[in-house]
């Protein structure tokens, strides 16, 4: 059902009384002068309703001008589509509330997200193409979302708020976006559906994907990696990357990852000397017979590039120093800007080298987000775009169409917080920010990761340890990124028997199992405690994460019908495993260590409730159910 309207809607979805307003929210620091020219209010039925089986309505708010239209569509059973299209400049905001009865956490793909509830009056989050993705989801008991929003808009900045009306004890969304006639439209996706959180975002990441040509994701990308940044940081040469090279083709990795450092013979940290993009010749004397010997191996290449950065100690600050959006002096270095074509044109031509002259199979492109600058300088002398969301836009298309003539299946790394649809086609996998030594913390980052990332692949941070961790520990660090592809990076040659032993068996987990664990249905259970328990299923084969002591519910079955494999990875310190069967059913039951030993194989008669089972600490349960 479509409805269109220029004027405010006359009644609600449920009954024949005109809304009311919603209840005004106070935010800090606004005035009446904040606001410019004419000021128009609509409110607009949606035909959703609320969990109360109370209407919801959108309070549409235009500042600057009247001119402008609406329209509602029902796309799907408790889901609207919003449109707002306008015949002149105005700033639309849409603002909706939605009771808040039963809310667990508040989720948004922000990487510094604790899940709270936040109070309504706080400052809203930009989001535009190079920073964060226009979504959001209110979840309640059951991990079900109360309300889960979105917008259409994936290039030019929308300001996203939400929070607690403290008033009325509803919570407040608000989205407001600059229209323009000759621009896109505002476009609101509301689900009020009462689904599982999860569900409800792969549903927008369908919807962002329509139209959306991507071009694939290289097999390479989706294998296990090896990073050099946290085993060698900035030390990095020819033999050390051969050496890990050999190291990890052995383990069954399938790419390496040389970062920071290839540039430069500077080991002191800092972006100084970004920019010329030249390979230090002492540590790379022939980088395309280095790239040769690493093929041979067997793994894929991929160089870092730090792409906005325009270091103090290059040839190229006095080119490019008047073409910048912003100074970083702690860095030592600047932000170039986009917008213009020189700047294009120099990072194009640097980075497609790796490609073109070094026979590398992809490019690491790193803080891309800071090209998001709050408010940028006006755009310098022979810009050819006014924005920096169209300048990032060119540069990195432009890239990805000049990497592409030489390697069709190029890989292309980016990572948080840059995980907007609006850059998917220039990406082939994405990765967790940065989180050294912390699973939990790169858990969450991989499953909020995967829960928008549509044809990437979503790789962890990289993984590592103490050189003294047990195996036991270092198979935990790799059960919490059991849902994305791996990226290891602690010197191969210096691990001990347990720790090798851990890391071959689990790596050789992720590889057999890749279909499920990176294409299955994902199931995150309470992001308000950060994921306890993560779950994938693809019909035949459920794997299931336990990071606390929870019970583990059997996937259901009806006859020889459901999963016939359950395998169930334990990172938690307790051992017995909790078995949760609706019915009484033969199982064959495989245990091994963190290593991969056999510890017993056993046939299990499930009963109805619970069945425990010793899986020990980096463990995996392997359970085999009869037809």
């Amino acid at each position: 059902m479509t409805t269109a309207s220029p004027h405010p809607a006359p009644e609600g979805a449920g009954g024949d009384a005109a809304p009311q307003l919603p209840l005004p929210v106070w935010r800090p620091n606004a005035t009446a002068d904040d606001v410019p020219g004419a000021v128009v209010h609509r409110q607009l039925a949606t035909g959703l309703l609320h969990s109360t089986g109370a209407p919801l309505t959108v309070h549409l708010t235009g500042l600057g001008s009247d001119a402008w239209e609406t329209a509602v569509t029902q796309v799907d059973h408790g889901v609207a589509l919003i449109e707002v299209s306008a015949a002149e400049a105005v700033t639309l905001r849409a603002e909706w509330h939605v009771p808040c009865l039963g809310a667990t956490a508040y989720w948004t793909p922000n990487t510094d997200a604790s899940r709270w509830l936040p109070p309504s009056w706080i400052a809203p989050r930009t989001v535009s193409l190079a920073l964060g993705a226009p979504v959001t989801s209110l979840v309640g008991a059951h991990d079900r979302a109360l309300c889960t929003a979105a917008a259409g808009e994936t290039a030019a900045p929308v300001r996203v708020g939400a929070g607690v009306v403290e008033e009325s004890g509803e919570f407040a969304f608000t989205v407001e976006q600059d229209l323009a006639p000759d621009g896109p439209p505002m476009r609101l996706r509301i689900d009020l559906s009462g689904r599982h959180f999860a569900t409800t975002l792969r549903a927008v990441t369908d919807w962002w994907a329509e139209g959306v040509d991507h071009p694939g994701v290289a097999p390479a990308a989706r294998m296990p990696a090896y990073s050099t940044w946290y085993s060698l940081h900035q030390n990095v040469d020819t033999a050390a990357v051969e050496q890990q090279a050999a190291l990890s083709a052995d383990l069954g990795i399938e790419s390496i990852i040389v970062d920071d450092g290839w540039q430069t013979a500077d080991r002191t940290r800092g972006y100084g000397h970004c920019g010329d993009w030249e390979p230090n010749t002492k540590a790379f004397p022939d980088f395309p017979g280095h790239v040769a010997e690493v093929h041979r191996l067997g793994l894929a290449y991929l160089l870092w590039y730090a792409v906005p950065f325009i270091g103090r100690h290059n040839d190229a600050w006095d080119r490019f120093k008047g073409v910048i959006l912003r100074e970083m002096p702690q860095l030592d270095a600047a932000v170039l800007d986009p917008r213009h074509p020189e700047v294009r044109g120099h990072l194009i031509e640097k980075i497609a080298r790796a490609v073109e002259e070094w026979d590398m199979d992809g490019v690491k492109l790193d803080f891309i987000d800071l090209f998001a600058v709050a408010d940028p300088p006006p755009a310098p002398a022979g810009a050819d775009h006014d924005t920096v969301h169209e300048g990032v836009r060119r540069l990195l298309s432009d890239l990805d169409a000049r990497l592409r003539r030489t390697r069709p299946d190029v890989i292309v790394e980016h990572r948080q917080p840059y995980v907007g649809p609006g850059l998917w086609p220039y990406a082939t996998m994405v990765r967790a920010t940065d989180c050294p030594l912390s699973p939990a913390e790169n858990r969450q980052r991989i499953v909020d990761c995967r829960l928008t990332a549509g044809p990437l692949a979503v790789h962890a941070d990289m993984i590592m340890w103490n050189s003294a961790e047990t195996p036991e520990s270092v198979a935990v660090h790799l059960i919490n990124a059991l849902f994305s592809v791996p990226q290891i990076s602690v010197d191969l040659a210096a691990q001990t028997p347990g720790q090798s032993a851990a890391l071959r068996f689990w790596l050789g987990v992720f590889r057999r199992h890749a279909d499920v664990l990176q294409f299955g249905d994902l199931e995150p259970a309470r992001p308000d405690l950060g994921y306890p328990q993560v779950r994938a299923d693809d019909g035949s084969t459920t794997v299931v994460a336990r990071y606390a002591p929870l019970p583990v519910a059997l996937p259901d079955r009806d006859g020889t019908d459901g999963p016939g494999t359950l395998l169930v990875a334990n990172a938690d310190r307790d051992p017995v495993v909790l078995l949760v069967a609706t019915r009484q059913e033969r199982a064959l039951a495989l245990v091994q260590d963190c290593g991969g030993e056999i510890l017993s194989e056993t046939v299990l008669d499930l009963v109805p409730g619970v069945n425990p089972v010793t899986v020990p600490t980096g463990g995996l349960l392997t359970l085999t159910r009869e037809h």
